[in-house]
């Protein structure tokens, strides 16, 4: 396992958190059963309490600073994605056809998605089921993306419209801005 700067408890499993300076910089699902750290630092608990927001209200907009490392295309992805709202999929070919790509293209770029939750890539589903997640068909990684799914659905206003950002601010992040 890698080295994390924090595990934190999740309603469906554990995260792992890698940090570089102030900004995160990785989020991992995690097993369950991976003890998480019983001390943070003040990051990490700025994250475990907007993380904590979220499971409380999943359009919160989570206020930290963040720095996704991909390629230019999945960055455009990764931007795209932040205008999902919660409880609202959309599908890998709509979201290609916005970004005049390949669905497959944007799967992958979905897939390699080094901030999960706060990138939120679970929303994506393919035109006739589930689809992926994090570049698994089946598993743990699919029974995550159930539970975000449900999660969000379970709280999301029933209206198409965009609801307006919630929380302290809007998300920071160097490269997807």
């Amino acid at each position: 396992m890698p080295a994390y700067d924090a595990i934190l408890a999740a309603p469906m499993c554990r995260l792992g958190a890698s940090f570089t300076g102030d900004a995160l910089t990785r989020l991992d699902f995690l097993p369950a059963d991976t003890p998480a750290s019983t001390r943070l630092d003040s990051r990490a608990d700025w994250l475990s309490r907007e993380l904590d927001a979220y499971w409380q209200y999943p359009a919160h907009s989570i206020d930290l600073l963040y720095v996704p490392q991909g390629t230019p295309f999945q960055l455009r992805v990764w931007h795209a994605l932040l205008n999902i709202p919660a409880g609202q999929p959309t599908t890998y070919g709509a979201l290609a056809r916005q970004l005049g790509s390949a669905a497959r293209a944007v799967g992958q770029a979905c897939g390699s998605n080094p901030l999960p939750i706060l990138i939120p890539c679970h929303r994506v589903v393919a035109a006739g089921g589930l689809g992926g997640f994090m570049h698994s068909a089946s598993g743990a990684p699919l029974d995550v993306k159930i539970w975000l799914l449900a999660h969000e659905r379970a709280t999301s206003p029933k209206s198409t419209a965009p609801s307006p950002a919630r929380g302290r601010g809007r998300k920071r992040h160097a490269q997807t801005d």
